[in-house]
């Protein structure tokens, strides 16, 4: 209640200023000849003259769309798409590469992410530190295909960078409170100023967001899958003399939410026995039969009779140092930074005691260490060079229980009833990342007009694994058939894996600007992502295999063979009507050999499990479109837009849709098939109207974003797909000349219904769960700046 009251205050004392910033002052820059500056190449370089497929979103249109955190992020972006069942399985994708988590429970700790997330320079290594909220951005820039020549971690299908608001010799102070439905309150300040005039600043922020609960379980009468974020960032900046600066930064953030519960959404028919099969067990299961409060997701109604909360935190400390010798700056970036991870969740989705406990606490530490050496002014050979360090450490303990209804829900008849009754898993699994890597870029001005660009990179990787789970209680039994059942739901395993390898990648590049206005480029890049190690346990031998017994685990899954990208791009940037017309227009190819990501368990004939593997080929193709407008002085218009086209170009064991899983799992043929997650049209359009008054600035501000249907699986299941929607966003207010805003905001101004995400119930009973999209929202937002 502290925090809520300062924040509060800050935000709504906040002395006046010269102008309060607007959405539109991001696209004013360009219009004014003042382009949009971005560091995409790790110098500052207008976007236009970036060949390279990019978005940039400013610090006026985050602002100005409530945009805080990775999810609110892809509204904006038509090419990044995001999925978070809970913070620990999120995933996100550009291009419909990058992590493969669509579901519950398919995080695995020993695959890295396709996507490289950033926050000042530092790259985090655990996709669910992007589900935080994060306070004070200044940009966001969003690139896509593989990265690595010229920063950080080498990552294969793109990168999202976002930059914060540095300290300020100049005192400056902003804040913004919001209120609305829901119980939603989100409260932002930030400060800075001397210390000592012109050698040390400090800027001190920091943010919440509170919401009540959107989902109601009638069984208890709480509402779940409630916000509670708070977000705190200290900054120092000391800059001793022109050529030098350091920049420290410390920052912290907690989700500590009530959910991440999921509601029925459909029933899907199975190939399993009609007894095993949601309407057989349901009514059964007790006298009178079972019916879930409602099976219409959009009720938002559950009976889940197990805890459900997340409890996570990140934080860190960074140091950046910058020194400028002539023509050239180096800069070194360190830091160290952890996540903690815990959540309690009833994985079966209902008001039965199936399963009891599901939750796998976790720690993750990283450090790393980055050396750059870059030029600073426009020559005829432009370079970017430097060294990367990175390590990382995860501890988990997987936790697992089941309860009286277990053995009737997940086996067949004939059982014991008491057979998986308290029957659990506890243990230990740790991964350790080391990574080496030195990379280089070139660019070359063949003409006045006319520059090739050439970068390489090489990384080599060292990765350790252990996993040591046992399983334990249920009903005490010797009898053979009893194991193998208790063991098909829930097995021990003890293993170490160990991955070291070097490889090669880079990236070629022709731009060629046939005047001010205009640049044509094509490129092709080839990246790679090391080799990992399951995590999540190992799949087994089946019986009848000579020289393994039934149940043994296949040693040779431990392991996951690299991931190779190769990528051919071209595009055209153009700049028009004296820059009220930007626009950047690029199509695309791309070939991923090896593509890592789970695959079903083809011998857990009863509750399916995935593991890391190998899909020997994808391919996307497509075309995307950035644009900004300004028409005439009071109409500022942003849109962008995407088309993809991503398969399983061969992947001829893969998992089973849940409609063709029957008594014992088989591999399907997936070769053809769409990529989970990827919708094949996707847009975004926003803009603002601003009339100047006598008393300040009236705006009118809409922004919409649409996409397509798209699988909600890896294996395009027909009951798992996700239908296409369309979100819009609005706001009308009044800015005054003197520092202070006041709007009326609505978010899903049209109520519109949609999934988030969906999961096959555990037990492959054929009940389907998601995640109902937020509902409308209306509120009242005051900002102020100094």
């Amino acid at each position: 209640m502290r925090r809520i009251v300062l924040l509060a205050t800050l935000a709504s004392a906040m002395p006046a200023a010269a102008h309060a910033e607007s959405a539109a002052d991001d696209a004013e820059r360009q219009v004014a000849g003042q382009p949009i500056i971005v560091t995409a190449r790790r110098r500052a370089e207008d976007v236009q003259a970036v060949p390279a497929a990019l978005t940039v979103v400013g610090a006026a249109t985050l602002t100005a769309t409530y945009t805080v955190n990775t999810s609110q992020l892809s509204q904006l972006v038509p090419t990044l798409n995001y999925s978070s069942p809970n913070p620990r399985n999120t995933a996100f994708t550009i291009r419909g590469l990058g992590s493969s988590v669509v579901a519950i429970s398919q995080a695995n700790d020993g695959l890295e992410p396709g996507v490289g997330f950033y926050v000042d320079q530092v790259y985090h290594a655990r996709p669910a530190t992007a589900a935080f909220d994060q306070v004070d951005l200044a940009q966001v820039e969003v690139l896509r295909g593989p990265q690595g020549t010229l920063f950080g971690k080498n990552t294969t299908a793109g990168a999202i960078t976002i930059a914060t608001r540095a300290p300020d010799f100049r005192f400056g102070a902003q804040g913004e409170v919001s209120v609305g439905q829901q119980g939603f309150l989100q409260a932002k300040a930030a400060v800075t100023g001397p210390v000592i005039a012109d050698r040390l600043a400090v800027r001190l922020s920091g943010a919440l967001t509170r919401r009540d609960g959107v989902v109601r379980n009638v069984t208890t009468g709480r509402w779940l899958n409630d916000v509670h974020n708070d977000s705190l960032r200290g900054q120092l900046l000391f800059t001793p003399g022109p050529d030098f600066s350091l920049r420290l930064i410390a920052d912290w953030t907690s989700f500590r939410n009530t959910c991440c519960t999921q509601v029925p959404v459909r029933v899907a028919p199975t190939l399993k026995p009609l007894a095993q099969q949601y309407a057989a067990l349901s009514a059964g299961a007790r006298a009178g039969g079972y019916a879930p409060p409602s099976m219409n997701p959009y009720d938002r109604l559950t009976d889940i009779d197990a805890d459900a909360g997340v409890d996570t935190n990140e934080g860190g400390v960074s140091a950046i140092a910058e020194y400028t010798a002539g023509a050239a700056t180096i800069t070194s970036v360190s830091a160290w930074r952890f996540w903690n991870w815990d959540a309690a969740n009833d994985r079966d989705y209902t008001g039965l005691p199936i399963q009891l406990i599901q939750h796998i606490p976790s720690r993750q530490d990283q450090v790393s260490q980055e050396l750059r050496i870059a030029s600073n002014h426009p020559a005829a050979i432009e370079y970017v060079a430097g060294l990367y360090w990175f390590h990382q450490k995860i501890v988990g303990h997987p936790i697992s229980v089941y309860g009286p209804l277990a053995t009737y829900w997940l086996l067949p008849a004939g059982r014991p009833a008491d057979l998986l009754d308290g029957y659990q898993t506890d243990g230990t699994t740790e991964f350790r990342t080391d990574s080496h890597a030195v990379f280089g870029e070139v660019t070359w001005h063949l003409a006045s007009r006319l520059a090739l660009t050439g970068g390489l990179r090489y990384t080599y990787e060292e990765k350790v694994g252990s996993y040591d789970v046992r399983a334990f209680g249920g009903l005490v039994t010797t009898t053979a058939s009893l194991l193998a059942d208790k063991a098909s739901i829930l097995r021990g395993q003890s293993y170490t894996g160990t991955v070291a390898d070097g490889s090669a990648s880079g990236r070629v590049n022709l731009a060629w600007r046939p005047n001010d206005d205009l640049m044509i480029y094509v490129s092709h890049a080839r990246g790679q992502k090391s080799g990992g190690i399951n995590m999540s346990g190992l799949p087994v031998w089946p019986a009848g295999v000579p020289g393994h017994a039934s149940g043994d685990p296949i040693l040779s899954t431990v392991t996951v063979g690299p991931e190779h990208n190769s990528t051919w791009e071209g595009g055209v940037k153009v700049t028009a009507l004296g820059g009220a017309l930007i626009l950047a227009v690029n199509g695309y190819y791309t070939r991923v050999r090896d593509f890592q990501a789970n695959v079903v368990d083809n011998a857990a004939v009863i509750a399916l499990r995935s593991h890391l593997a190998n899909i020997p080929l994808v391919t996307v193709k497509g075309a995307e479109f950035d644009a900004t407008a300004r028409i005439g002085s009071r109409l500022f218009l942003r849109a962008s837009g995407a088309f993809a086209d991503g398969h399983y170009a061969s992947y001829p064991a893969g998992p089973c849709p849940i409609e063709l899983t029957g008594a014992s799992t088989t591999r399907c043929d997936l070769t053809g098939k769409g990529l989970p997650g990827l919708p094949r049209w996707s847009g975004s359009l926003g803009g603002e109207y601003a009339v100047p008054t006598s008393v300040g600035t009236v705006f009118v501000r809409g922004d919409a974003s649409a996409r397509t249907a798209i699988h909600g699986d890896a294996t395009d299941s027909a009951y798992t797909a996700i239908p296409g929607y369309a979100l819009v966003n609005a706001a009308v207010g009044l800015r005054h000349g003197q520092g202070w805003e006041v709007a009326l905001f609505a978010r899903n101004l049209f109520n519109r219904h949609y999934l988030q995400n969906v999961t096959v119930q555990a037990g492959n009973s054929g009940l389907i769960l998601g995640t109902p999209g937020d509902p409308r929202m209306i509120g009242l937002t005051l900002r102020a700046s100094r």
